[in-house]
């Protein structure tokens, strides 16, 4: 049974077991042990006398023990090599395991500082703030890293040393918000030079003024970029030096941590978050202060905006006041005079009369181009074409600087050509206004002399050479003139100009110093007439001449009456017998001056000094008033109101006719008169002869 035993239990497990090539090896033994045990069973029968057959039984016996022996020896021979390979392959195959479980323990390492990065980082970036960013950062650390402190140095503002401006745990010295190291320490240096992390040694004063009092173990610090906001603007960047933070980590004595590679990877990994997140918060502090000061600028441009604003309703105001009341008396002086023309004078009266109402419309219209010029603040000027008498121009104009050179004891003399035409179309307040000012700049200039007044005209084929008469061609539909005002001072010997020190020639085309802004703008208004004006001194400043060149259209036609000027007319004035008219205006003077020519012109007239007795007056079904003169500037109530008033209340019977007063008469003025049904516009000042020609073109209109 011993036998027997074990060859079964080999022959089990070889059948229950997957043992290639070792099964063939397991039969073997089992075959053998079989045998073994036949050849002890049959030799128990060789004690006593036995037959043949015994013998030949064990003799078989042994023969086959011995052939499964040899062949059991010979399997041997290639299984033992195997076996010690299977040896080899198992060492092999630990070491694998052995390098797999460093490798996975290296991963889960990996990823458990990937975690902690993941989560420092969230936690960085929950804030834009500086202050905040780096407490963060410090707090986190120490919970991942189990660091007994941690400090951060900043560079100071003149950058000669590195000063501690965060830490984790409060020093408990005095000195501790005014710690500072060097920025030439090596540890500093050799920190700044790289952006990996470095383990400082027991000795460096960096590390013994980060840990405080207390004993620390290992110390390792990293640099932190601060980067600008400007790093971050477009365009080509400037040239600037980079700006570094060191965070220094200290870890505690009791010797169980110590700086690996995997830590120091974690501190070099959160350094860079924390200066991305340090940029950020920089870029956004900037953006603050920028808005900042960007409001506060918004806040005084519109302080600025709104003083502005006040200075220039102040200023408008003082100007209206001050027009008002010059323009005011003005009119009611040319409404005078155009009365006063009507009279019967001499030819030196009437010549004088003349002159007094050709200076007095240019008052007027100086008054209005500096109102104009001043409330709009742009130096534009309009010209009014009419068709004008040269000849009576040039005559009051030599009346009234006969005057102004006696007034100032200088003597005078003129010469006019006698081929100057008759009749002109162009602006002639404009020209009368040119050569006062002319006159008058160089009799300002000289305290005794001699002035001089040439008139005469201009021919292009003899004249080609001076460059001075190279005038703009005009777009006349018919034959034009060149006309050359030439006015010249003598000084005496005894005195000088005031201006000879600046002796010297002055073309056409160049501006006068000399002369101020009124001459500029005086040139402005000759080239729009398509003319040239400039001034000639000589070279012992004895001499000075102004000369002013004009085109004028000519018209061989007698002008339409009222085609001319208002004042300079040889129609007779209409009269208008019998007509009832009311006047409203809220000017004394004005209303007096206009009620004196409407009884020149055979009116009944009742003035009133409100718009709101005008409207009283037309509420009785008792009026009569068959014509309204309107001042469309009144204080109380707009002229305008006024008529579509007058309209509402005549709806049903006949309306009557409107006349309206205005300072100006724009396009704008012209488009609300129609819109509240005035008839006639008339521009003050109001002469006889405008307010007759009006009236007499809106009686026969409607």
């Amino acid at each position: 049974m011993a036998y027997f035993s074990i060859p079964l239990e080999l022959l089990y497990f070889a059948t229950c077991s997957d043992l290639f090539p070792l099964k063939w090896i397991v039969l073997q033994f089992g075959a053998f042990i079989v045998l073994c045990g036949l050849t002890h069973l049959i030799t128990m029968f060789t004690y006593e006398p036995h037959s043949f057959h015994v013998v030949l039984a064990l003799t078989v016996a042994k023969f086959l023990t011995a052939l499964v022996s040899f062949a059991t020896a010979i399997t041997l021979l290639t299984l033992i090599p195997q076996l010690l390979r299977v040896k080899v392959r198992e060492n092999f195959l630990r070491i694998k395991a052995r390098e797999l479980d460093r490798e996975v323990g290296m991963m889960k390492r990996q990823e458990e500082a990937s975690w902690h990065v993941r989560m420092l980082t969230q936690e960085i970036r929950k804030s834009l703030d500086r202050h905040t960013i780096l407490y963060t950062t410090m707090v986190e650390l120490s919970k991942t890293l189990e660091l007994q402190n941690c400090a951060v140095w900043m560079p100071s503002e003149s950058g000669s040393e590195m000063v501690l401006t965060h830490q984790l745990r409060q020093m408990e010295t005095e000195d501790s918000h005014s710690l500072s190291i060097p920025v030439d320490n090596p540890d500093v240096v050799e920190i700044k030079a790289t952006k990996d992390a470095k383990v400082l040694g027991a000795d460096s004063a960096l590390g013994i003024a980060s840990r405080g009092m207390l004993e620390a173990g290992p110390m390792a610090a990293i640099r932190m970029p601060m980067l600008r906001a400007s790093n971050f603007k477009g365009g080509t960047p400037e040239v600037m030096d980079t700006s570094y933070a060191i965070l220094v980590l200290v870890l505690p004595k009791d010797g169980s941590l110590g700086w690996g590679e995997e830590e120091l990877e974690i501190v070099e990994v959160v350094a860079d978050q924390v200066a991305v997140a340090l940029s950020h918060a920089s870029v956004l502090e900037e953006s603050q202060l920028m808005r900042e000061k960007l409001a506060e600028q918004h806040r005084d441009l519109l302080r600025a905006k709104h003083e502005t604003t006040m200075a220039t309703e102040a200023r408008n105001s003082f100007q209206t006041a001050m027009y008002d009341g010059m323009r005011r008396p003005m009119h009611s002086i040319l409404g005078l005079v155009s009365m006063m023309q009507q009279e019967s004078m001499n030819p030196e009266q009437r010549l004088v009369m003349d002159a007094i109402v050709k200076t007095s419309i240019v008052a007027s219209t100086l008054m209005n181009d500096v109102m104009q010029t001043s409330t709009v603040n742009r130096e534009y000027l309009s010209l009014v074409r009419r068709a004008f008498n040269l000849h009576s121009l040039i005559k009051e104009a030599i009346s009234v600087v006969r005057c102004l050179t006696g007034c100032k004891g200088i003597d005078f003399e003129f010469e006019v050509d006698n081929s100057l035409p008759e009749r002109v179309v162009g602006d002639e307040k404009r020209v009368f206004h040119i050569i006062l000012h002319m006159v008058g700049t160089l009799i300002q200039r000289c305290n005794a002399g001699c002035l001089s007044l040439y008139v005469n005209t201009y021919n292009e084929k003899e004249e080609r050479h001076n460059q001075d008469w190279m005038l703009r061609r005009a777009n006349f539909s018919g034959s034009y003139v060149c006309v050359k005002f030439e006015i010249r001072i003598r000084e005496s010997r005894g005195y000088l100009l005031n201006s000879s020190s600046s002796q010297r020639l002055q073309g056409p085309n160049s501006t006068s110093s000399e002369m101020g802004l009124s001459f500029n703008m005086c040139k402005k208004i000759v080239q729009m007439m398509n003319g040239n004006i400039w001034s000639v001194s000589d070279s012992k400043g004895l001499r000075e001449t102004i000369m002013l060149a004009l085109q004028f259209q000519l018209q061989h036609v007698t002008p339409v009456s009222g085609a001319s000027s208002d004042l300079f007319r040889s129609a007779p004035i209409p009269n208008f017998n019998g007509l009832n008219v009311i006047l409203v205006d809220s000017d004394d003077t004005n209303r007096a001056v206009t009620h004196k020519l409407l009884e020149k012109l055979g009116c009944r007239v009742l003035s009133v000094t409100s718009a709101i007795q005008c409207i009283n007056s037309f509420a009785s079904a008792e009026s009569s008033f068959q014509l309204v003169v309107l001042d469309l500037t009144m204080r109380a109530m707009d002229g305008f109101d006024v008529a579509l008033a007058i309209r509402k209340f005549r709806g049903n019977c006949w309306p009557p006719l409107i006349v309206a007063l205005a300072a100006s008469t724009d396009d704008t003025i012209r488009d609300r008169c129609q819109q509240a049904g005035i008839n006639g516009l008339i521009q003050k000042p109001v002469t006889l002869a405008a307010l007759g020609d009006e009236l007499y073109r809106v009686l026969q209109n409607n």
